[in-house]
């Protein structure tokens, strides 16, 4: 026996397509909607890990910066007081210097050299004094620059010829001098008091 089909099934078939494209679609699209909710969890998590991280991290700066301030507190101290140690030792070593001075001062002196004023301003010192000769005021000068731990740059302002009236008939004529020096300073010195015979033989 022949079956002869007479319903539209060109039209089922087509109708059945249009339904499985549509489901085929609505799956599509819960699972694009599936995927792109795990992204945006996946990435949200990301971001507040990083916001995490970024909180710790600002937390750490601050406390760093709070500790860089009081470094550079300690500094500032620590320079205050090497000031204050350097001042001290500057006038430690300042206290006895009239005493080293005028105790160069005569070991550098020449025979017929006599000095009639001392004066220091800062670490400059000015004397005026009287020679028998301008070659005794030469030899003043080589000695402070070539023999003297404590005094430099010796320098000769004035020198002029005079007369010492010893007696009523005696009258010799000498030199009177002025002349300019520079004295070390205390870290200096120390090495020089080190350094000079004097301290050897104490």
């Amino acid at each position: 026996m022949i079956l002869i089909n007479l319903l539209p099934h060109r039209e089922a078939a087509r109708k059945l397509r249009r339904e499985v494209f549509f489901v085929t679609l609505g799956l599509a699209a819960l699972a694009g909607l599936l995927v792109c909710s795990i992204l945006y969890y996946w990435y949200l998590t990301q971001i507040e890990g990083q916001r995490g991280r970024n909180t710790f991290l600002q937390s750490e700066i601050t406390r760093l910066d709070v500790q860089i301030k009081d470094i550079a507190t300690l500094q500032a101290e620590i320079t205050s007081l090497k000031a204050r140690q350097t001042a001290v030792e500057d006038l430690q070593g300042n206290r006895n210097l009239p005493v080293y001075l005028l105790s160069e001062l005569a070991r550098q002196l020449p025979d017929g050299v006599y000095i009639n004023s001392l004066k220091q301003e800062n670490q400059v010192i000015l004397i005026t004094g009287i020679a028998q000769s301008n070659e005794r005021v030469s030899e003043l000068l080589r000695n402070l620059s070539n023999n003297s731990p404590w005094l430099s740059k010796p320098e000769l302002v004035e020198i002029t010829a005079g007369t010492v009236t010893l007696s009523q008939r005696d009258q010799r004529r000498v030199s009177n001098f002025s002349m300019r020096m520079e004295i070390k300073r205390a870290a200096a010195q120390k090495e020089a008091v080190a350094s000079s015979p004097a301290a050897g033989k104490t």
